[in-house]
């Protein structure tokens, strides 16, 4: 499917890139949060609804994790975006080094582009999708999925800056998909179908185009897949937004802070044997259950 690819490319990129300093005056300034905001001319409205989403989700995380990070936070138009940033396609949030957190203001065609073709899907998935990624203009775009993908990337600039041992690669983007999901049950229920949905589509295209499945896979091979098989790293993406869910459903958003607490003092690399047991007795069996039933088509 032309919009997994298109969406595991970019999502390959997602690791920290090395930061440069930078000249933001060419950029307007919005004053009134506790990071510093700096946005291309003309799109005021669209940078203060971002700005306050990223107040919201950084104060809540504050919080919940008793952690501050610094973050500066830059929203472009696309002509801006190259001037700010070498990630080569315009939408996709992410991050320069682990502070400066980059988020496309403007819907564009890389959004509008993951839209499958509507006639092809049953009637409920079609109707589902109508209403959840149709934008203010009335046009079908995942917009909606973009913008919370924001808070993912905010939620690496905690682990990230805390100097936190994730343990594994695959357990640090679990960790901040767990906190985007509580992000967005506890302060945005309203989106949380916009988080969702995009994942059931994803998913039930199934294994069978897949070359790698496990999770040894994606931690031997991060890069590799990122980059020669890329619709390989959207869909371990969507399987650990589907697991936070999970995790949320069961434990609530307070395991984070557990989690978070377990392994800032557990520094030493564990082995996947410590790993499973240090999950299912430290954090909790919902994210043990991420290891245990990985492999089987469906995470309990």
């Amino acid at each position: 499917m032309k919009t997994i690819i298109i969406l595991s490319l970019c999502a390959a990129f997602l690791l920290v890139q090395p930061a440069r300093a930078q000249d933001f005056s060419q950029l307007n300034a919005l004053d009134g949060y506790n990071f510093k905001v700096y946005y291309s001319t003309g799109c005021d409205d669209r940078a203060k609804l971002i700005s306050t989403r990223v107040y919201k989700a950084k104060n809540y995380f504050e919080k919940l994790l008793n952690f501050t990070p610094s973050v500066n936070l830059l929203i472009l138009s696309e002509n801006d975006w190259s001037k700010y940033t070498k990630f080569p396609v315009y939408g996709m949030p992410h991050y320069n080094g682990d502070s400066i957190l980059i988020v496309a203001v403007n819907d564009n065609p890389f959004w509008k582009s993951f839209v499958p073709p509507l006639e092809q899907l049953p009637d409920e998935l079609r109707q589902q999708i109508l209403t959840v990624y149709r934008t203010d203009k009335g046009e079908i775009s995942m917009q909606a999925f973009f913008d919370l993908l924001a808070i993912h990337e905010l939620g690496h600039a905690f682990h990230f800056q805390a100097k936190i041992n994730m343990q594994r690669k695959w357990l640090a983007e679990l960790y901040v998909n767990s906190l985007l999901h509580a992000y967005v049950a506890e302060i945005e229920p309203e989106s949380l179908s916009a988080l969702t949905l995009i994942a059931k589509m994803v998913l039930g295209a199934g294994t069978k185009s897949l070359t790698y499945t496990s999770l040894e896979d994606i931690e031997n091979r991060y890069n590799e897949i990122g980059q020669n098989y890329p619709n390989n790293y959207g869909w371990y993406q969507f399987r650990w937004h589907t697991a936070a869910g999970k995790i949320y459903d069961s434990a609530g958003d307070r395991i984070n802070r557990k989690w978070w607490d377990a392994l800032k003092i557990r520094n030493e690399k564990l082995s996947d044997t410590e790993l499973f047991l240090f999950l299912e007795s430290e954090i909790g069996e919902s994210v043990a259950d991420v290891m245990r039933y990985w492999d089987r088509d469906t995470i309990k």
